[in-house]
């Protein structure tokens, strides 16, 4: 009863906030839903777009990460700021400059009508699959943990979550979700020292601080040179690392939409910054918990759950580390459901509204009407894709977002790129044709490689999707036409 009243008591506050920030007509207007009116304080963005990234799959995934790859994800990470640095200063100008409601937009203006398409289409099956895969392991916690003693069927349960974020974005969208987003973040980020704050008080260090303790472990590695093959090595984490953040975030509309409601390019980049710069500390400290479990699991002679993203769900919810941290853990991994959430329901509808449907050349009370009801669709499909999710996990749920992003971001990756680095057109209707058929070369050369060298590709896959779809259309290309030069410049 206490874990449903403070779920109750947590949708109430975001039902709160959604009413103040739409209060008026503007605040129920298609430019408030779509950009926040460009009036979103940077700093204020900054911090609610931490919990965006940390979502329920951070929370949940990577401490247990520490089992089996210590903390070299720590190397991934270094590169995540790298790439927040080129995203604000290679793509953040050129949305500001273009004035775009989509990024997609730029395709449109770059390359044609079907690349814009391909664009917008592409972002919406990357968005959908990996919503989907956040909110599945969320929603999984709650069963698992809370409403099955209830025989509350699984399906019910994503069913909630996801009409839950429809009712409080419904009205103003995005202008909503920025508040929201940073409600979400505190309770996240006062969540994961309180747990390790409890954690501490459980173990006996001799002495020792926490960090020698830590420190002392086999699980405190963090860089791997010596070793080519291996997933871990540092080269790859770290490039890989930089291209996941310029795809899953500068050529993302869902984090892109954010960016550009605030009031200017400046503010915009400083919000790119400080939001870059604290995913590093952030994400230290949830590997530093992982590896505080497993001493903590040890020293109470505990066996430790065969998958990796069950380790914090067991200690927070069986009583392990008290009711308060119960508490403590339904609130931050409802916060991390929503935040991650709320912000990809409003950036999908956006897309096929402005992209798919091109609302933006209709009235506004026509527009108003069919963004209504393509977030009601968007919220439906979420649904289903959440329980498709259900029937085919079998691993890591952030390791599965990043294959997932891997083959659906890639053509978006190899997209801009050549847009942004060359002066050539290519054949407009042929390039979704070469968007999908680069994913499924990339598949074949994994599994020939794996066949031939017993070699995995890991997040580098990434990177070869996107050198694919960049190497197709350039075959392609022909010269550019001056009128269309100006574009880019």
């Amino acid at each position: 009863m206490t874990i449903l009243l403070t779920i109750i008591g947590y949708f109430g506050i975001l039902l709160l906030i959604a009413r103040i920030t739409g209060r008026g007509r503007e605040g129920k207007s298609n430019a408030a839903f779509f950009r926040g009116e460009n009036k979103s304080p940077w700093f204020v963005l900054a911090f609610g777009m931490i919990g965006t990234s940390i979502s329920g799959v951070t929370f949940v995934s990577v401490p247990g990460m520490v089992r089996h790859m210590d903390m070299t994800y720590m190397q991934t990470v270094f590169g995540f700021f790298f790439g927040y640095l080129i995203v604000a200063h290679v793509l953040l100008p050129l949305y500001y400059r273009l004035n775009l409601i989509s990024i997609y937009g730029f395709l449109g203006q770059r390359l044609g009508p079907y690349s814009y398409k391909t664009g917008s289409f592409f972002f919406l099956l990357s968005r959908m699959l990996g919503t989907a895969a956040r909110l599945y392991l969320v929603c999984l916690i709650l069963y698992t943990y809370i409403f099955a003693q209830w025989d509350i069927p699984f399906a019910v349960i994503a069913a909630g979550s996801v009409m839950a974020v429809w009712i409080y974005t419904h009205t103003s969208g995005i202008k909503t979700i920025v508040w929201t987003d940073a409600l979400q973040t505190l309770c996240l980020v006062v969540t994961l020292i309180c747990i390790i704050g409890f954690v501490v008080q459980r173990l006996d260090f001799g002495g020792n601080t926490v960090w020698q303790t830590i420190e002392a472990t086999p699980y405190s590695r963090i860089f791997v040179f010596d070793d080519w093959v291996s997933r871990q090595n540092f080269f790859k984490q770290f490039f890989s690392g930089i291209f996941i953040v310029i795809v899953m975030t500068g050529l993302d509309q869902d984090m892109m939409q954010k960016n550009l409601t605030c009031r200017n390019l400046r503010d915009a980049q400083k919000n790119m910054y400080c939001y870059g710069f604290s995913f590093v500390p952030l994400n230290f400290l949830f590997l530093c918990l992982g590896i505080l479990l497993i001493l903590l699991a040890d020293q109470m002679s505990m066996t430790l759950p065969a998958v990796n993203d069950d380790i914090l769900p067991m200690f927070a919810t069986q009583g392990y580390l008290g009711q308060a941290v119960v508490v403590l853990f339904t609130i931050g991994i409802i916060a991390a459901a929503f935040s991650s959430s709320d912000s990809s329901l409003t950036a999908m509808t956006t897309s096929v509204c402005i992209d798919l449907l091109n609302t933006g050349q209709k009235s506004e009370e026509k527009a108003n009407t069919i963004r209504k009801r393509i977030h009601i669709l968007m919220s439906i499909v979420l649904i289903a894709c959440i329980c498709v999710v259900k029937l085919f996990d079998n691993q890591s749920i952030i390791d599965a977002i990043y294959v997932i992003a891997g083959y659906t971001y890639g053509p978006l990756l190899g997209m801009f790129a050549f847009g942004l680095l060359t002066k050539r057109d290519t054949a407009d209707r042929l390039v979704p044709l070469v968007a999908v058929a680069s994913p499924f070369i990339c598949f074949g050369i994994d599994q020939w490689v794996m066949y031939k060298y017993q070699y995995k590709f890991g997040y580098e896959l990434l990177m070869l999707n996107g050198v694919l779809t960049f190497v197709g259309l350039y075959l392609l290309s022909f010269k550019k036409q001056l009128n269309k030069l100006a574009i880019w410049k």
